[in-house]
C-alpha cells in the first residue's frame, strides 16, 4: 500500500510520536529526564535519562517491561478525563514526578505506581502498593513518599509501599486532590495538590460537584451500552465548590480560608520554602486576588490584588514568593503583559510575557514574544535589580525552554527545518525519533491591512504560479496562534495547498501575542471582529497572493476555527462559498463557565452578548454549502451544539451536511478517524468550489 501523507499524519498523531517531552533538569544541572517513544509511530513513551557530563542518553524506565510483569489494572476516569484535558493522545508514561534533588522518579502507567530511584542504578523501589487505579502520582521533594488520587481520594505511601489514606469522602460527588472540569480545561491548572518543601504536609483541593448539571454522553453506535454521566458546568449555572486544605501526611487537616463567594476561582497555588501562596479570582474575572497562606492556622492575607475592567489574565508559573517579601506576578501594563516584583515592572514594554519558566530572587526566566513579531517565540532572562534582560534563544522561530542549575534546554521550532531540536546548553541534541513529514512546506508570512494582521499563505509545493480557489484555515480566537514561525504548524494546511488550494490562516482579533487592547478586543462580542479580521485579509489577499481566485473562497476550522468557519459563510456569504464546521460552538451558553464568562459575562445578567454571538439566531441565513462535523462523545464541545445547530438549519429550510462522529472526543485521536477526515474534507470542498 503506497504511504500517504494522512495516513502519516494520522498514525505519528500529528508528527509528534517520537519527540522527547515533558522534560526536567535537577537543580544541579547533571541530569535532564525527558519523555520519548522508541520511534515515529509508537505511541508509548518510556522515561529517560541524558546525563551531561557524560552525553549519554538511558532509558530508565521501559513501559513495556514494566507492564509486561504487572496484571490487569486499566487507567482511571480521572486519568483519561486528565488526558482530555491535556490534549495527550500518546500512552505509556505521560507525566511523572521527582524529588527536589531528582534522584527518585515517580509515575502512574495503567493504573500502576512505580518510583525509580537513580541513585541505586534506575532501581523500581515501589510497584502498586493497592489494588484499584492510581492516577496523578507525585513524590515528596526528600523522595521518602507518593501521594497519589485513588477512588477520589488522596493517598500517600512511603518507598515500602505502606500506603495511608489522607482525605476521602464517601460521596461520589465529593474528589479530592483532582483539579475541577474548568481548571484543567480553561485555567491550565491539571493537578489538585501540592507538597510542602519539607515534605511534611500537602495543600489539597477538595470539589464538591453537585452544584454542576449532570450531562449524558452516549455511544448512539452502541445501542445497549449505558450513558455515562459528567458534570458539566454551563455558563451562568452553578461551578463545583472549591476548597483548599493543608493535609499533614499523619492525615490532620486545616482548611484554608478565603472569601469563596467573592473569589470563586482557586486559579493557582505555589508553595516553596519562602511561603505558600495562592491567587483565587471573582466569578467575572475582573479581580485576582495573590495571598499568602498561614501554614498553622490556614487564614490567608491579601499581597497583591490585580483589577482589569475586562479580564485578567492568567499566566502559567506565577505568581509566587521569591524571598519572603519578594512576591512576582504578570499584569497587564502599558498594554503589553509584563512581569512585576513588588510593584516594579522589569520587562519592557515590547515584550508580551506567555509563561515563566523559573523565577528567582536572583533572576526570572520567561518566555514572551516582541507584540511585532507574534509569529516568533523566544526565551529571555530578567535580572530582579536592574532590570537586564537576556535572550537566550537565537534564531527566528518557535522555542521554549526547561533550565536546573547552569544546565538550559532548548526546543526549537523553525520554518526551515522539518522536526524541532532539543538542545541541551546548546551542545548535545536529544535524540528526536518523530517521523519526516511526506511533504515540504512552501509558506509565506506577511502583515496584512493596516493593523497588520499576522497571516501566512500556503502554496502547493511545487506551485507553476496559477490561479487557485482559496482556503482560510484559521483557529482565530483567543489562547491560540495559528501563524507561527514553524514548519509543524502547516502540515496539514499544506497538504490541502498541494491538492490545488491556496491556504491562508489569520491570525485576528483575541489572538495572543499582540498585547492587551488585541486580545480584548473579543470582549463581550466574540463574532463581530473576528469575522472582519478574516475579511480584511481577504481584501488584501491579491496583494499578497497573487495567485488567489477569489471567487472561490472556502473556510475550515475545528472547535473556535469552527465556529468562526460557520460564522463566515452565514454572515459574509458574498465572500465565503463553502464551509466545514468541524466541532463548532454553536451557542455559547452550551459552553462552559470560565472560558465563555470571561468574554461574554454572564448570561442571567446580559444575553446581548450571548446573542450577538450565537450561530442559532444566524441558521436562516445559510446560502452556501456547509458541512458539520462532531464527535458524538465530545465532552468539551458538546456535541449538542452541531445537533441543535442542524435542528435549527432543517427548520428554516437549509441544507447541509452533518458527518456524526460515533466515540470521537474533541481531540479525534483516532488513526482511521483522523485519516479520512482530511480526505472526506478535500472531497467536500472540491465539489462545492469546483475546485
Amino acid at each position: 500500500m503506497t504511504d500517504t501523507f494522512p495516513r502519516q499524519y494520522a498514525r505519528t498523531q500529528r508528527l509528534t510520536l517520537g519527540e522527547p517531552r515533558t522534560i526536567t533538569v535537577s537543580p544541579d544541572g547533571k541530569r535532564v529526564l525527558f519523555l520519548r517513544s522508541t520511534n515515529g509511530t509508537d505511541t508509548v513513551q518510556s522515561l529517560w535519562l541524558l546525563h551531561v557530563e557524560r552525553n549519554t542518553e538511558v532509558c530508565i524506565a521501559d513501559v513495556r517491561e514494566l507492564l509486561a510483569a504487572s496484571e490487569g489494572h486499566t487507567e482511571s476516569a480521572e486519568e483519561q478525563a486528565r488526558r482530555e484535558r491535556a490534549r495527550e493522545g500518546a500512552g505509556g508514561i505521560v507525566q511523572y514526578s521527582c524529588d527536589a534533588e531528582v534522584q527518585h522518579v515517580a509515575f502512574a502507567v495503567a493504573g500502576h505506581l512505580f518510583v525509580c530511584d537513580m541513585q541505586h542504578a534506575n532501581e523500581i523501589v515501589i510497584k502498586s502498593p493497592a489494588s484499584g487505579t492510581i492516577y496523578d502520582a507525585r513524590i515528596s521533594p526528600d523522595g521518602q513518599h507518593v501521594a497519589y488520587v485513588r477512588d477520589r481520594s488522596l493517598y500517600t505511601c512511603d518507598l515500602q509501599g505502606v500506603e495511608r489514606c489522607l482525605a476521602s469522602e464517601e460521596s461520589p460527588d465529593v474528589t479530592w486532590g483532582i483539579a475541577e472540569f474548568v481548571a484543567a480545561e480553561e485555567m491550565n491548572r491539571q493537578r489538585g495538590f501540592w507538597w510542602a518543601p519539607d515534605s511534611s504536609a500537602l495543600a489539597v483541593e477538595r470539589a464538591d460537584h453537585s452544584p454542576i448539571q449532570s450531562i449524558s454522553i452516549a455511544d448512539p453506535a452502541k445501542p445497549t451500552s449505558n450513558p455515562s454521566s459528567r458534570r458539566y458546568p454551563f455558563a451562568g449555572t452553578a461551578n463545583a465548590l472549591v476548597s483548599l486544605h493543608l493535609v499533614a501526611i499523619n492525615g490532620t487537616r486545616i482548611a484554608v480560608t478565603w472569601d469563596s463567594l467573592a473569589f470563586e476561582y482557586l486559579t493557582s497555588v505555589q508553595w516553596n520554602k519562602h511561603g505558600l501562596v495562592i491567587s483565587v479570582m471573582s466569578r467575572d474575572q475582573r479581580i485576582l486576588d495573590i495571598r499568602a497562606v498561614d501554614i498553622s492556622s490556614g487564614q490567608t492575607n491579601s499581597l497583591h490584588t490585580e483589577h482589569d475592567e475586562c479580564w485578567v489574565e492568567l499566566v502559567v508559573g506565577g505568581p509566587s514568593l521569591l524571598e519572603k517579601d519578594l512576591l512576582m506576578w504578570c499584569g497587564e501594563r502599558n498594554g503589553v503583559r509584563a512581569i512585576v516584583v513588588n510593584n516594579d515592572v522589569i520587562t519592557p514594554d515590547h515584550l508580551q510575557v506567555r509563561s515563566i519558566v523559573r523565577a528567582s530572587h536572583d533572576d526570572i526566566i520567561f518566555s514572551a514574544n516582541n507584540v511585532q513579531r507574534p509569529q516568533e517565540l523566544h526565551v529571555f532572562s530578567v535580572q530582579i535589580s536592574g532590570g537586564e534582560v537576556t535572550q537566550l534563544s537565537d534564531g527566528i522561530g518557535i522555542h521554549s525552554a526547561t533550565v536546573g542549575g547552569e544546565t538550559t534546554v532548548l526546543r526549537s521550532a523553525t520554518l526551515e527545518t522539518r522536526r524541532s531540536r532539543t538542545l541541551v546548553n546548546n551542545h548535545h541534541q536529544l535524540a528526536n525519533h518523530a517521523e519526516e513529514p511526506l511533504i515540504g512546506t512552501n509558506v509565506s508570512l506577511h502583515s496584512v491591512g493596516p493593523r497588520g494582521i499576522a497571516t501566512a499563505v500556503v502554496l502547493p509545493e511545487n506551485h507553476d504560479g496559477s490561479m487557485l480557489p482559496v482556503l482560510f484555515d484559521p483557529y482565530g480566537g483567543p489562547h491560540a496562534q495559528r501563524v507561527l514561525n514553524a514548519s509543524g504548524a502547516y502540515l496539514a494546511s499544506q497538504w490541502f495547498a498541494n491538492q490545488g488550494f491556496c491556504v491562508v490562516i489569520a491570525d485576528g482579533s483575541g489572538t495572543p501575542g499582540r498585547g492587551s487592547t488585541w486580545e480584548r478586543e473579543v470582549h463581550r462580542d466574540l463574532a463581530s471582529s473576528v469575522l472582519a479580521d478574516q475579511l480584511t485579509v481577504l481584501r488584501h489577499l491579491p496583494e499578497i497572493a497573487p495567485c488567489a481566485d477569489t471567487s472561490r473562497v472556502a473556510i475550515r476550522g475545528w472547535s473556535f476555527g469552527g465556529y468562526l468557519a460557520a460564522l463566515a459563510v452565514l454572515r459574509a456569504p458574498k465572500q465565503f462559498h463553502c464551509a466545514i464546521a468541524g466541532a463548532p460552538v454553536t451557542d455559547w451558553a452550551l459552553y462552559d463557565t470560565f472560558y465563555t464568562e470571561r468574554y461574554l459575562g454572564n448570561p442571567n445578567q446580559d444575553s446581548k452578548p450571548y446573542n450577538v454571538s450565537s450561530l442559532l439566531r444566524d441558521a436562516v441565513r445559510l446560502e452556501r454549502p456547509m458541512l458539520i462535523i462532531h464527535g458524538l462523545a465530545d465532552d468539551n464541545v458538546l456535541a449538542a451544539h452541531s445537533l441543535q445547530f442542524s435542528t435549527a438549519l432543517l427548520h428554516a429550510g437549509k441544507p447541509h451536511e452533518f458527518l456524526p462522529l460515533a466515540g470521537v472526543t474533541h481531540m479525534t485521536p483516532q488513526e482511521v478517524v483522523a485519516e479520512n477526515l482530511l480526505l472526506h474534507q478535500l472531497q467536500f470542498l472540491q465539489r462545492s468550489l469546483n475546485a
